[in-house]
């Protein structure tokens, strides 16, 4: 748990940061994609248009603001410390300098958009084609081996010359390729389409017969994979050290931490909804959900934007029992041992609430995936009477607790209008987010 909840900001203003020193980049031009940015900047007649880096590409961007003006006469705007995370498009920031269009730098989520054109300019990371190769011959030394590979957005661009080296010998490997922008609302039969990228489905038993291999350094995108695909071993190159290994995360302990949160979000009787992101198309239904869901749970509930949680800003809502923090894929796996209170995901609350939604070992990390039409969304089923309604018992506390989707008995409320209920699900609590 953090030691401190609050400070008075003298901490804030007296430390000293130390800057990491940039990598020394000769090719701007390529690196940076500056001719293909400058076509989709012309192409689409944007005057105005903001350029969003992440910290560790924050040195270069003044010298591509500029070339990037000079290339294009439009106006340019950097975006630097991000509403939420910096893997995703922040559209509120460009829509307070007016941009009209956003071209993102660096690592990205890939999470779909919905109020402003994007361009994604992930920053060609140099690959040791023939050291990866090498590393996936010791890992799978059966030439039948059927293996995915996946990567970091930042590999991607050398994922066509990998899979020249490896498919001659390698008959059943599927490189998945990165796939953004408008698309059609479902990939081509026999194709899987999720968290940006794109491949076909060759295994006789389907994914789970294949291994998964990931080119890329250790991190949330990594591990958002390991948890969705559960039942698929993993290996793992990492480009930045030359090796690779099979990957030793207990994926079976990381799930059953995120069941002892359902656990407790079955206890909780107030629910703090957490914005986690207001560019992610679909963010305002699932916030819409997730209060209909409450309120048919019998749970309170508050809708929060704080910007990016920490354990001193959500501190300060004590009457809350749990959060759920809706965000996109990979900011979603928020880790709350540090935190007051636990933070859930939507499909963590939907396990919790939803008694339509049982666990079958698969893991659900998007949350369009619980909205309608979706293909994992579960209707609520029919409410039954409190006097019907059969508890069960916390596996946390020990006590009993009342069944969910029941109908509350009617208050005796006085023939009055003195007094008018306040509807608690629409409240909306707002704290500056620095």
């Amino acid at each position: 748990m953090a030691t401190a909840f609050s400070t008075d900001g003298e901490t804030a203003l007296r430390r000293e940061l130390g800057l990491a020193a940039a990598a020394p980049r000769g090719d701007l031009d390529g690196f940076y994609e500056m001719g293909r940015t400058a076509a989709f900047v012309r192409g689409g007649g944007f005057r105005k248009v903001a350029l969003q880096f992440p910290d560790e590409l924050l040195a270069d961007a003044a010298a591509v603001a500029a070339r990037m003006e000079e290339e294009t006469g439009a106006e340019m705007y950097v975006l630097g410390d991000t509403t939420y995370g910096s893997c995703c498009v922040d559209e509120v920031a460009a829509e307070h300098a007016g941009a009209e269009a956003v071209v993102h730098y660096g690592p990205a989520c890939l999470s779909p958009c919905g109020k402003l054109p994007v361009l994604h300019v992930f920053g060609q990371q140099p690959l040791d084609i023939g050291r990866c190769a090498e590393a996936f011959r010791e890992l799978y030394p059966s030439r039948q081996s059927h293996v995915v590979v996946l990567s970091d957005v930042v590999y991607a661009h050398a994922m066509g010359e990998l899979e020249q080296e490896l498919c001659p010998e390698y008959p059943n490997i599927i490189i998945s390729r990165v796939v953004c922008g408008d698309l059609p609302n479902s990939p081509p039969p026999g194709e899987l389409r999720q968290f940006g990228c794109q491949f076909p489905v060759r295994a006789p038993g389907g994914l789970e017969d294949c291994a998964m291999f990931y080119v890329g350094a250790e991190g949330l995108a990594l591990t958002n994979f390991m948890l969705t695909w559960n039942r698929c071993p993993f290996s793992s190159f990492d480009p930045m050290t030359g090796c690779g290994r099979r990957e030793t995360f207990n994926v079976n302990r990381a799930l059953m931490r995120r069941l002892y949160l359902v656990e407790r979000a079955r206890d909780a009787r107030v629910v703090g909804i957490l914005v986690g992101t207001l560019g992610v198309t679909g963010y305002l239904a699932v916030l819409r959900h997730l209060r209909e869901l409450l309120r048919c749970a019998g749970k309170r509930s508050y809708t929060l934007a704080v910007g990016k949680p920490n354990p001193a800003k959500l501190a300060n809502f004590l009457e809350v029992d749990i959060f759920v923090l809706v965000a996109c894929p990979q900011n979603s796996l928020l880790d709350s041992s540090d935190f007051y209170r636990p933070v859930v995901t939507p499909y963590e609350l939907e396990l919790a609430c939803n008694p339509a939604r049982q666990w079958t070992g698969s893991y659900l990390t998007d949350f369009q995936s619980l909205l309608p039409g979706a293909c994992a969304h579960l209707k609520l089923p029919p409410a039954v009477p409190a006097a019907e309604a059969v508890p069960d018992i916390s596996l946390v506390t020990g006590e009993l607790r009342t069944a969910p989707l029941c109908h509350p008995p009617a208050p005796q409320l006085p023939p009055t209008t003195t007094l008018v209920c306040r509807d608690q699900t629409r409240a909306l609590v707002e704290i500056s987010p620095a």
